[in-house]
């Protein structure tokens, strides 16, 4: 071997030796999802753009663990303590309340930024909003608790309707205090709402068909991060049987589904990303409140409406914060 090659050859070898190195001196967020890359890519979207804002980008300065549940939230658990056992600096868990849960059974030293809908107090991820307490800290939309409005809003709709179907996620931990204030709602109301559940998509169908069983005037759907990351399979069954529905996602609406109501999910995503890049900066988990983003989002889609043959109040369009035509 001539010695330039030689020389070439050491260089070479150095500079891959290097890396793994590199690689390791990295600060690293261990990222655990209730979803598949794909139905979660607009939510890590935000992510990545709010810990751009506290200076970090990943592959560059920062390195991302991600861990997929694929749509099976039994599998969080596992996931999280399989971070958790890894070279972690923060563990981000977004999605909803089980991804949290999951994540706190896993560690109670490494920090962790949740991402979620319901109240993190009455769940117990955190002591209190202001002074959370542990390792966790987050940001929640309190999106859950609006389950009602999306009830109040099918009846100022459909205001001689007696009977909305309402679908819960029975494995969800927040399913029983949303039916509480569904049912509080009802009543005030004057209708009926036989529930219906769902916890995978081959109950989408039964519960889509059930509606003219129960004389139903329309579906109002909890919030639940399984409905809301399968906006658009929902959006098709509803137009396939024709029944008014209302969900918490605004892409429900956006794939031709006829209402939504529920959090900005880009914020608080953006927010969890924000969080997670102060951490990696040295601020301590437990000096960091949990952040309220209250900002809700009211869409309709006026074309669905004309194929169900209704019409919107020009009161529930002036209060729609996006209006498809």
């Amino acid at each position: 071997m001539r010695r330039r090659d030689f020389l070439g050859f050491l260089g070479a070898n150095a500079a891959a030796a290097a890396l793994p190195a590199r690689a390791q001196s990295l600060p690293v967020i261990g990222y655990i999802c209730p979803e598949s890359p794909g139905l979660f890519a607009s939510r890590v979207n935000a992510f990545r753009e709010g810990i751009a804002e506290t200076g970090f980008a990943e592959g560059r300065n920062v390195a991302i663990e991600y861990r997929w549940a694929e749509g099976q939230y039994d599998r969080l658990p596992a996931l999280a303590a399989d971070l958790a056992k890894g070279n972690i600096d923060v563990i981000v868990a977004p999605g909803g309340a089980p991804t949290a849960l999951a994540a706190k059974s896993a560690t109670a030293t490494i920090p962790i930024v949740f991402e979620m809908g319901g109240d993190p107090v009455a769940l117990k991820v955190v002591d209190s909003l202001s002074h959370p307490g542990g390792n966790l800290t987050g940001v929640s939309s309190l999106s859950v608790e609006v389950s009602r409005k999306r009830l109040e809003f099918m009846h100022e709709l459909l205001p001689t309707a007696t009977v909305f179907g309402v679908v819960v996620n029975p494995t969800s931990p927040t399913a029983k205090s949303q039916l509480g204030s569904l049912n509080a709602a009802a009543d005030a109301l004057g209708v009926q709402i036989p529930v219906l559940n769902a916890s995978s998509e081959s109950d989408f169908e039964t519960v889509f068909a059930a509606v003219p069983q129960l004389r139903a005037s329309g579906l109002v759907f909890t919030s639940d991060p399984y409905f809301a990351f399968r906006s658009q399979k929902l959006a098709a069954i509803a137009a396939r049987h024709a029944v008014p529905a209302i969900t918490q996602s605004r892409d429900f609406v956006m794939a031709g589904g006829l209402m939504s109501y529920g959090g900005d999910f880009t914020q608080t995503h953006r927010q969890a990303g924000v969080y997670a890049g102060r951490v990696l900066k040295g601020e301590k988990i437990s000096d960091l409140p949990v952040q309220l983003v209250t900002k809700l989002e009211f869409f309709i889609n006026l074309k669905t409406a004309a194929r169900l043959g209704i019409s919107f109040p020009a009161a529930l369009v002036s209060n729609a914060d996006v209006v498809i035509e």
